[in-house]
């Protein structure tokens, strides 16, 4: 392998997907390849009929997609295609993989990324994983022993992966979107906004959370009565709801938007964010170092929403409201944060610390040392 790839230009397959908390930290880590490898040629694998299928294509790279996708926790007839959805996806991961010839394969996570390191770390091609989460999926796991090395977001994940093959690198986020250097004021009109007033930005994930939306909806009183301004990103589905509910208060600062294309506006013009806790919010939200109230999805995988909040909740770095307590412990948890301005500066302080602002670099030093090896 070492001689081949020194010999032509490198070639390396990424694999996953399934969620933009997947997808966008992939192709941060194939544009950092490309910048430091510039002739590099990149395949992606992903799995069909998953977003990934135009997101990474809109970013510039190609993808081939597996007939794969996850195994239902509750009694369901789709559960039976999936033993024949795992033979498939593995006879045309093995197909692409001796096609393109790959000098390294990484996983990011995701459907797809299973066989795909399974039949590259089979083939002795070196394999990376980059886990983005505090309690890693059950793939992960599986594949930790066969995979050259584990790229991970937080410290102690030696309970879950082999020790010398850990190292962390954090998890690679978009920089323009953690770049808020001097867009405060451009925000401010963006949004409408008025400068002397406090904002406070609630994300539920590009698709909306109807939790929150619902705490949101019940709480906007709460506002209103504080002289708050409030950027709500509603997601598709809970939009016209919103939006009814919202239309007369427009004039009071309250903007209700079913999807922000300009994250870094919202992130530069909030005081306080309102959040779940995927692995890819959190980072950038450690990035920012704005004070974040998180909610957690009860029903992702392994609970390790919650597990991710912990993390930084632990060490006093941001605040946690469980989903099934969030209507009532909204009002007292916000009120209390945003009132309490030493609060305030200690998160963000703890926030800073853990903050890895160049981990698609960091990535990428490991994806190269695996080949060179």
């Amino acid at each position: 392998m070492q001689e081949n790839y020194k010999q032509r230009k490198l070639k390396a397959i990424i694999s996953g997907g399934g969620t933009g908390g997947h997808i966008f930290p992939a192709i941060a880590i194939a544009d950092t390849l490309k910048i430091k490898k510039p002739d590099a040629e990149i395949l992606f694998i992903g799995a069909k009929d998953k977003m990934e299928m135009q997101k990474v294509p809109a970013a510039g790279y190609p993808i081939e997609g597996l007939w794969i996708s996850g195994l239902q926790r509750s009694l369901s007839l789709k559960n039976l295609s999936f033993p024949f959805k795992v033979i498939s996806s593995l006879a045309k991961a093995n197909k692409i993989i001796k096609r393109f010839k790959p000098d390294v394969v990484i996983g990011v996570g995701g459907f797809a990324s299973g066989p795909t390191l399974w039949v590259a770390s089979k083939k002795g091609i070196p394999t990376l994983i980059q886990e983005q989460n505090s309690f890693p999926g059950i793939t992960n796991k599986l594949l930790a022993k066969k995979v050259s090395k584990i790229c991970v977001a937080y410290e102690g994940m030696d309970k879950f992966f082999p020790k010398d093959k850990i190292v962390l690198t954090g998890n690679p986020v978009r920089s323009n979107v953690i770049d808020l250097q001097g867009k405060k004021t451009k925000a401010l009109e963006y949004f409408n906004l008025k400068a002397d007033k406090k904002t406070i930005f609630v994300v539920g994930g590009s698709q909306g959370a109807l939790s929150i939306n619902k705490v949101i909806h019940n709480h906007l009183d709460l506002f209103l009565d504080n002289n708050l301004q409030l950027i709500w990103q509603t997601g598709k589905y809970y939009f016209d709801t919103a939006k009814a509910a919202t239309i007369d208060l427009e004039s009071k600062g309250i903007r209700t938007i079913d999807f922000i294309d300009r994250m870094d506006y919202a992130y530069s013009v909030a005081d306080i964010i309102i959040s779940r806790a995927g692995a890819i919010a959190v980072s950038e939200i450690c990035s920012i170092g704005k004070p974040a109230v998180f909610i957690p999805l009860p029903t992702a995988a392994e609970d390790h929403q919650k597990k991710n909040a912990l993390a930084l909740v632990e060490k006093d770095a941001a605040l946690m409201i469980p989903d099934h307590d969030a209507d009532k412990e909204f009002g007292d948890v916000m009120l209390s944060l945003i009132n309490n301005e030493k609060k305030q500066n200690a998160l963000k302080q703890n926030l800073s610390k853990l903050a890895i602002k160049d981990s698609a670099n960091r990535i990428v030093d490991e994806i190269i040392n695996i080949i060179e090896y």
